[in-house]
């Protein structure tokens, strides 16, 4: 019988896992509304991405924000304070991962996030147990989605070729980056416009619990 499920399933974090992006971005629009650019934590969204903070900062300045030399340090700050607070958690997902670790199939992070911020959001909901170590943070590797030099540490981090991989991610540049790692992408488009998903070749999905099919369990 041939072989349909994968090795190891690579997740993204913000808006895989945890419902965060929007609390991410509300402190965002809040945070350069004092600087002098008024855009809607939607906006934000749109038109900022899901990169690396710096280059979101830099998108912003071209925007008309005047960011201070300590901007970093302060919206990172920003951010930690506001996801302590907590966010849900995606719908169906804690069952989902049941699932798939009962198939014995591996699973891992790999997020543009930092790794403190991962643990913020995860640890309160129990759900960072189910990744133990096996959490991948740009912050650490030193590249950000799109490259697919994330997702490729991941993989070999785990002992597990890019024909064994599938990525599961929210967002463009994500599912961009996996078509550069030559990964398979399943885009989790229930906030997100699937076409912006689906043109860097994801397949596009609406709910993880759509995910065991998906994967051939």
């Amino acid at each position: 019988m041939t072989k349909t499920t994968p090795n190891l399933i690579i997740f993204d974090c913000d808006g895989v896992l945890v419902d965060s992006v929007m609390a991410h971005c509300e402190v965002l629009s809040a945070n350069f509304a004092k600087y002098g650019l008024e855009i809607s934590p939607i906006d934000c969204r749109d038109k900022l991405g899901a990169g690396k903070m710096s280059e979101i900062g830099n998108a912003a300045q071209k925007l008309g924000a005047s960011l201070p030399d300590h901007w970093l340090d302060e919206i990172y700050y920003e951010i930690f304070t506001r996801l302590e607070q907590g966010v849900p958690l995606i719908d169906g997902i804690e069952d989902v991962l049941k699932q798939i670790k009962a198939e014995q199939i591996k699973i891992c992070i790999a997020s543009n996030g930092s790794r403190k911020k991962m643990e913020i959001m995860l640890g309160a909901s129990g759900l960072l147990s189910h990744f133990d170590e096996y959490i991948y943070s740009a912050h650490d590797v030193g590249v950000w989605k799109p490259d697919p030099g994330l997702f490729l540490h991941a993989a070999g981090q785990m002992r597990e070729d890019v024909s064994e991989c599938i990525v599961i991610e929210d967002s463009p540049t994500g599912a961009l980056a996996a078509k550069r790692a030559d990964m398979k992408c399943l885009g989790y488009a229930a906030d997100t416009n699937a076409n912006d998903l689906i043109s860097h070749g994801a397949t596009k999905f609406l709910s993880m619990r759509e995910i065991p099919k998906l994967v051939g369990i």
